[in-house]
């Protein structure tokens, strides 16, 4: 029951999780000779994705614990959730949407997003233990 209670606080991520879902598998052929793509947008947006993911995994998880503490098994949970979310991509890409391709570069630009996400996440856990610390010493 405390597992469906947590999933409240994930619905962000839930809905981008599906919208992810939805915009990687579509078929861009047609799109494709448009001046709107260039090359490398798919990694840029793979990238996207994965960076905005991340955070609303983290932004669920505070909101559950409803304080902003640090701890490195949250940190390997959302990275874990990332790479089966990216690798399941890939892998519908490579076996039901045969339209699209499945590519590494793609994985690895949701793992950067992911690891730039996780980045940003400690920097302003650690700003805002900084500002905390400063103002307890007063």
């Amino acid at each position: 029951m405390a597992g469906f209670k947590a999933l409240k606080y994930q619905r962000w991520a839930i809905l981008w999780t599906v919208l992810t879902l939805v915009l990687c598998n579509i078929d861009l052929s047609s799109g494709s000779n448009s001046g709107f793509f260039f090359v490398g947008f798919d990694k840029l947006a793979h990238l996207g994705f994965f960076y905005v993911l991340t955070i609303l995994l983290f932004y669920g998880k505070i909101k559950y614990q409803h304080n902003y503490s640090f701890r490195s098994l949250t940190i390997f949970k959302v990275i874990m959730i990332s790479v089966i979310i990216g690798g399941g991509i890939e892998l519908l890409q490579w076996k039901v949407f045969t339209y699209r391709s499945a590519e590494w570069w793609d994985f690895a630009c949701d793992m950067i997003g992911c690891l730039m996400a996780v980045f940003s996440y400690v920097l302003l856990h650690l700003s805002n233990y900084n500002e905390n610390s400063a103002v307890n010493a007063k």
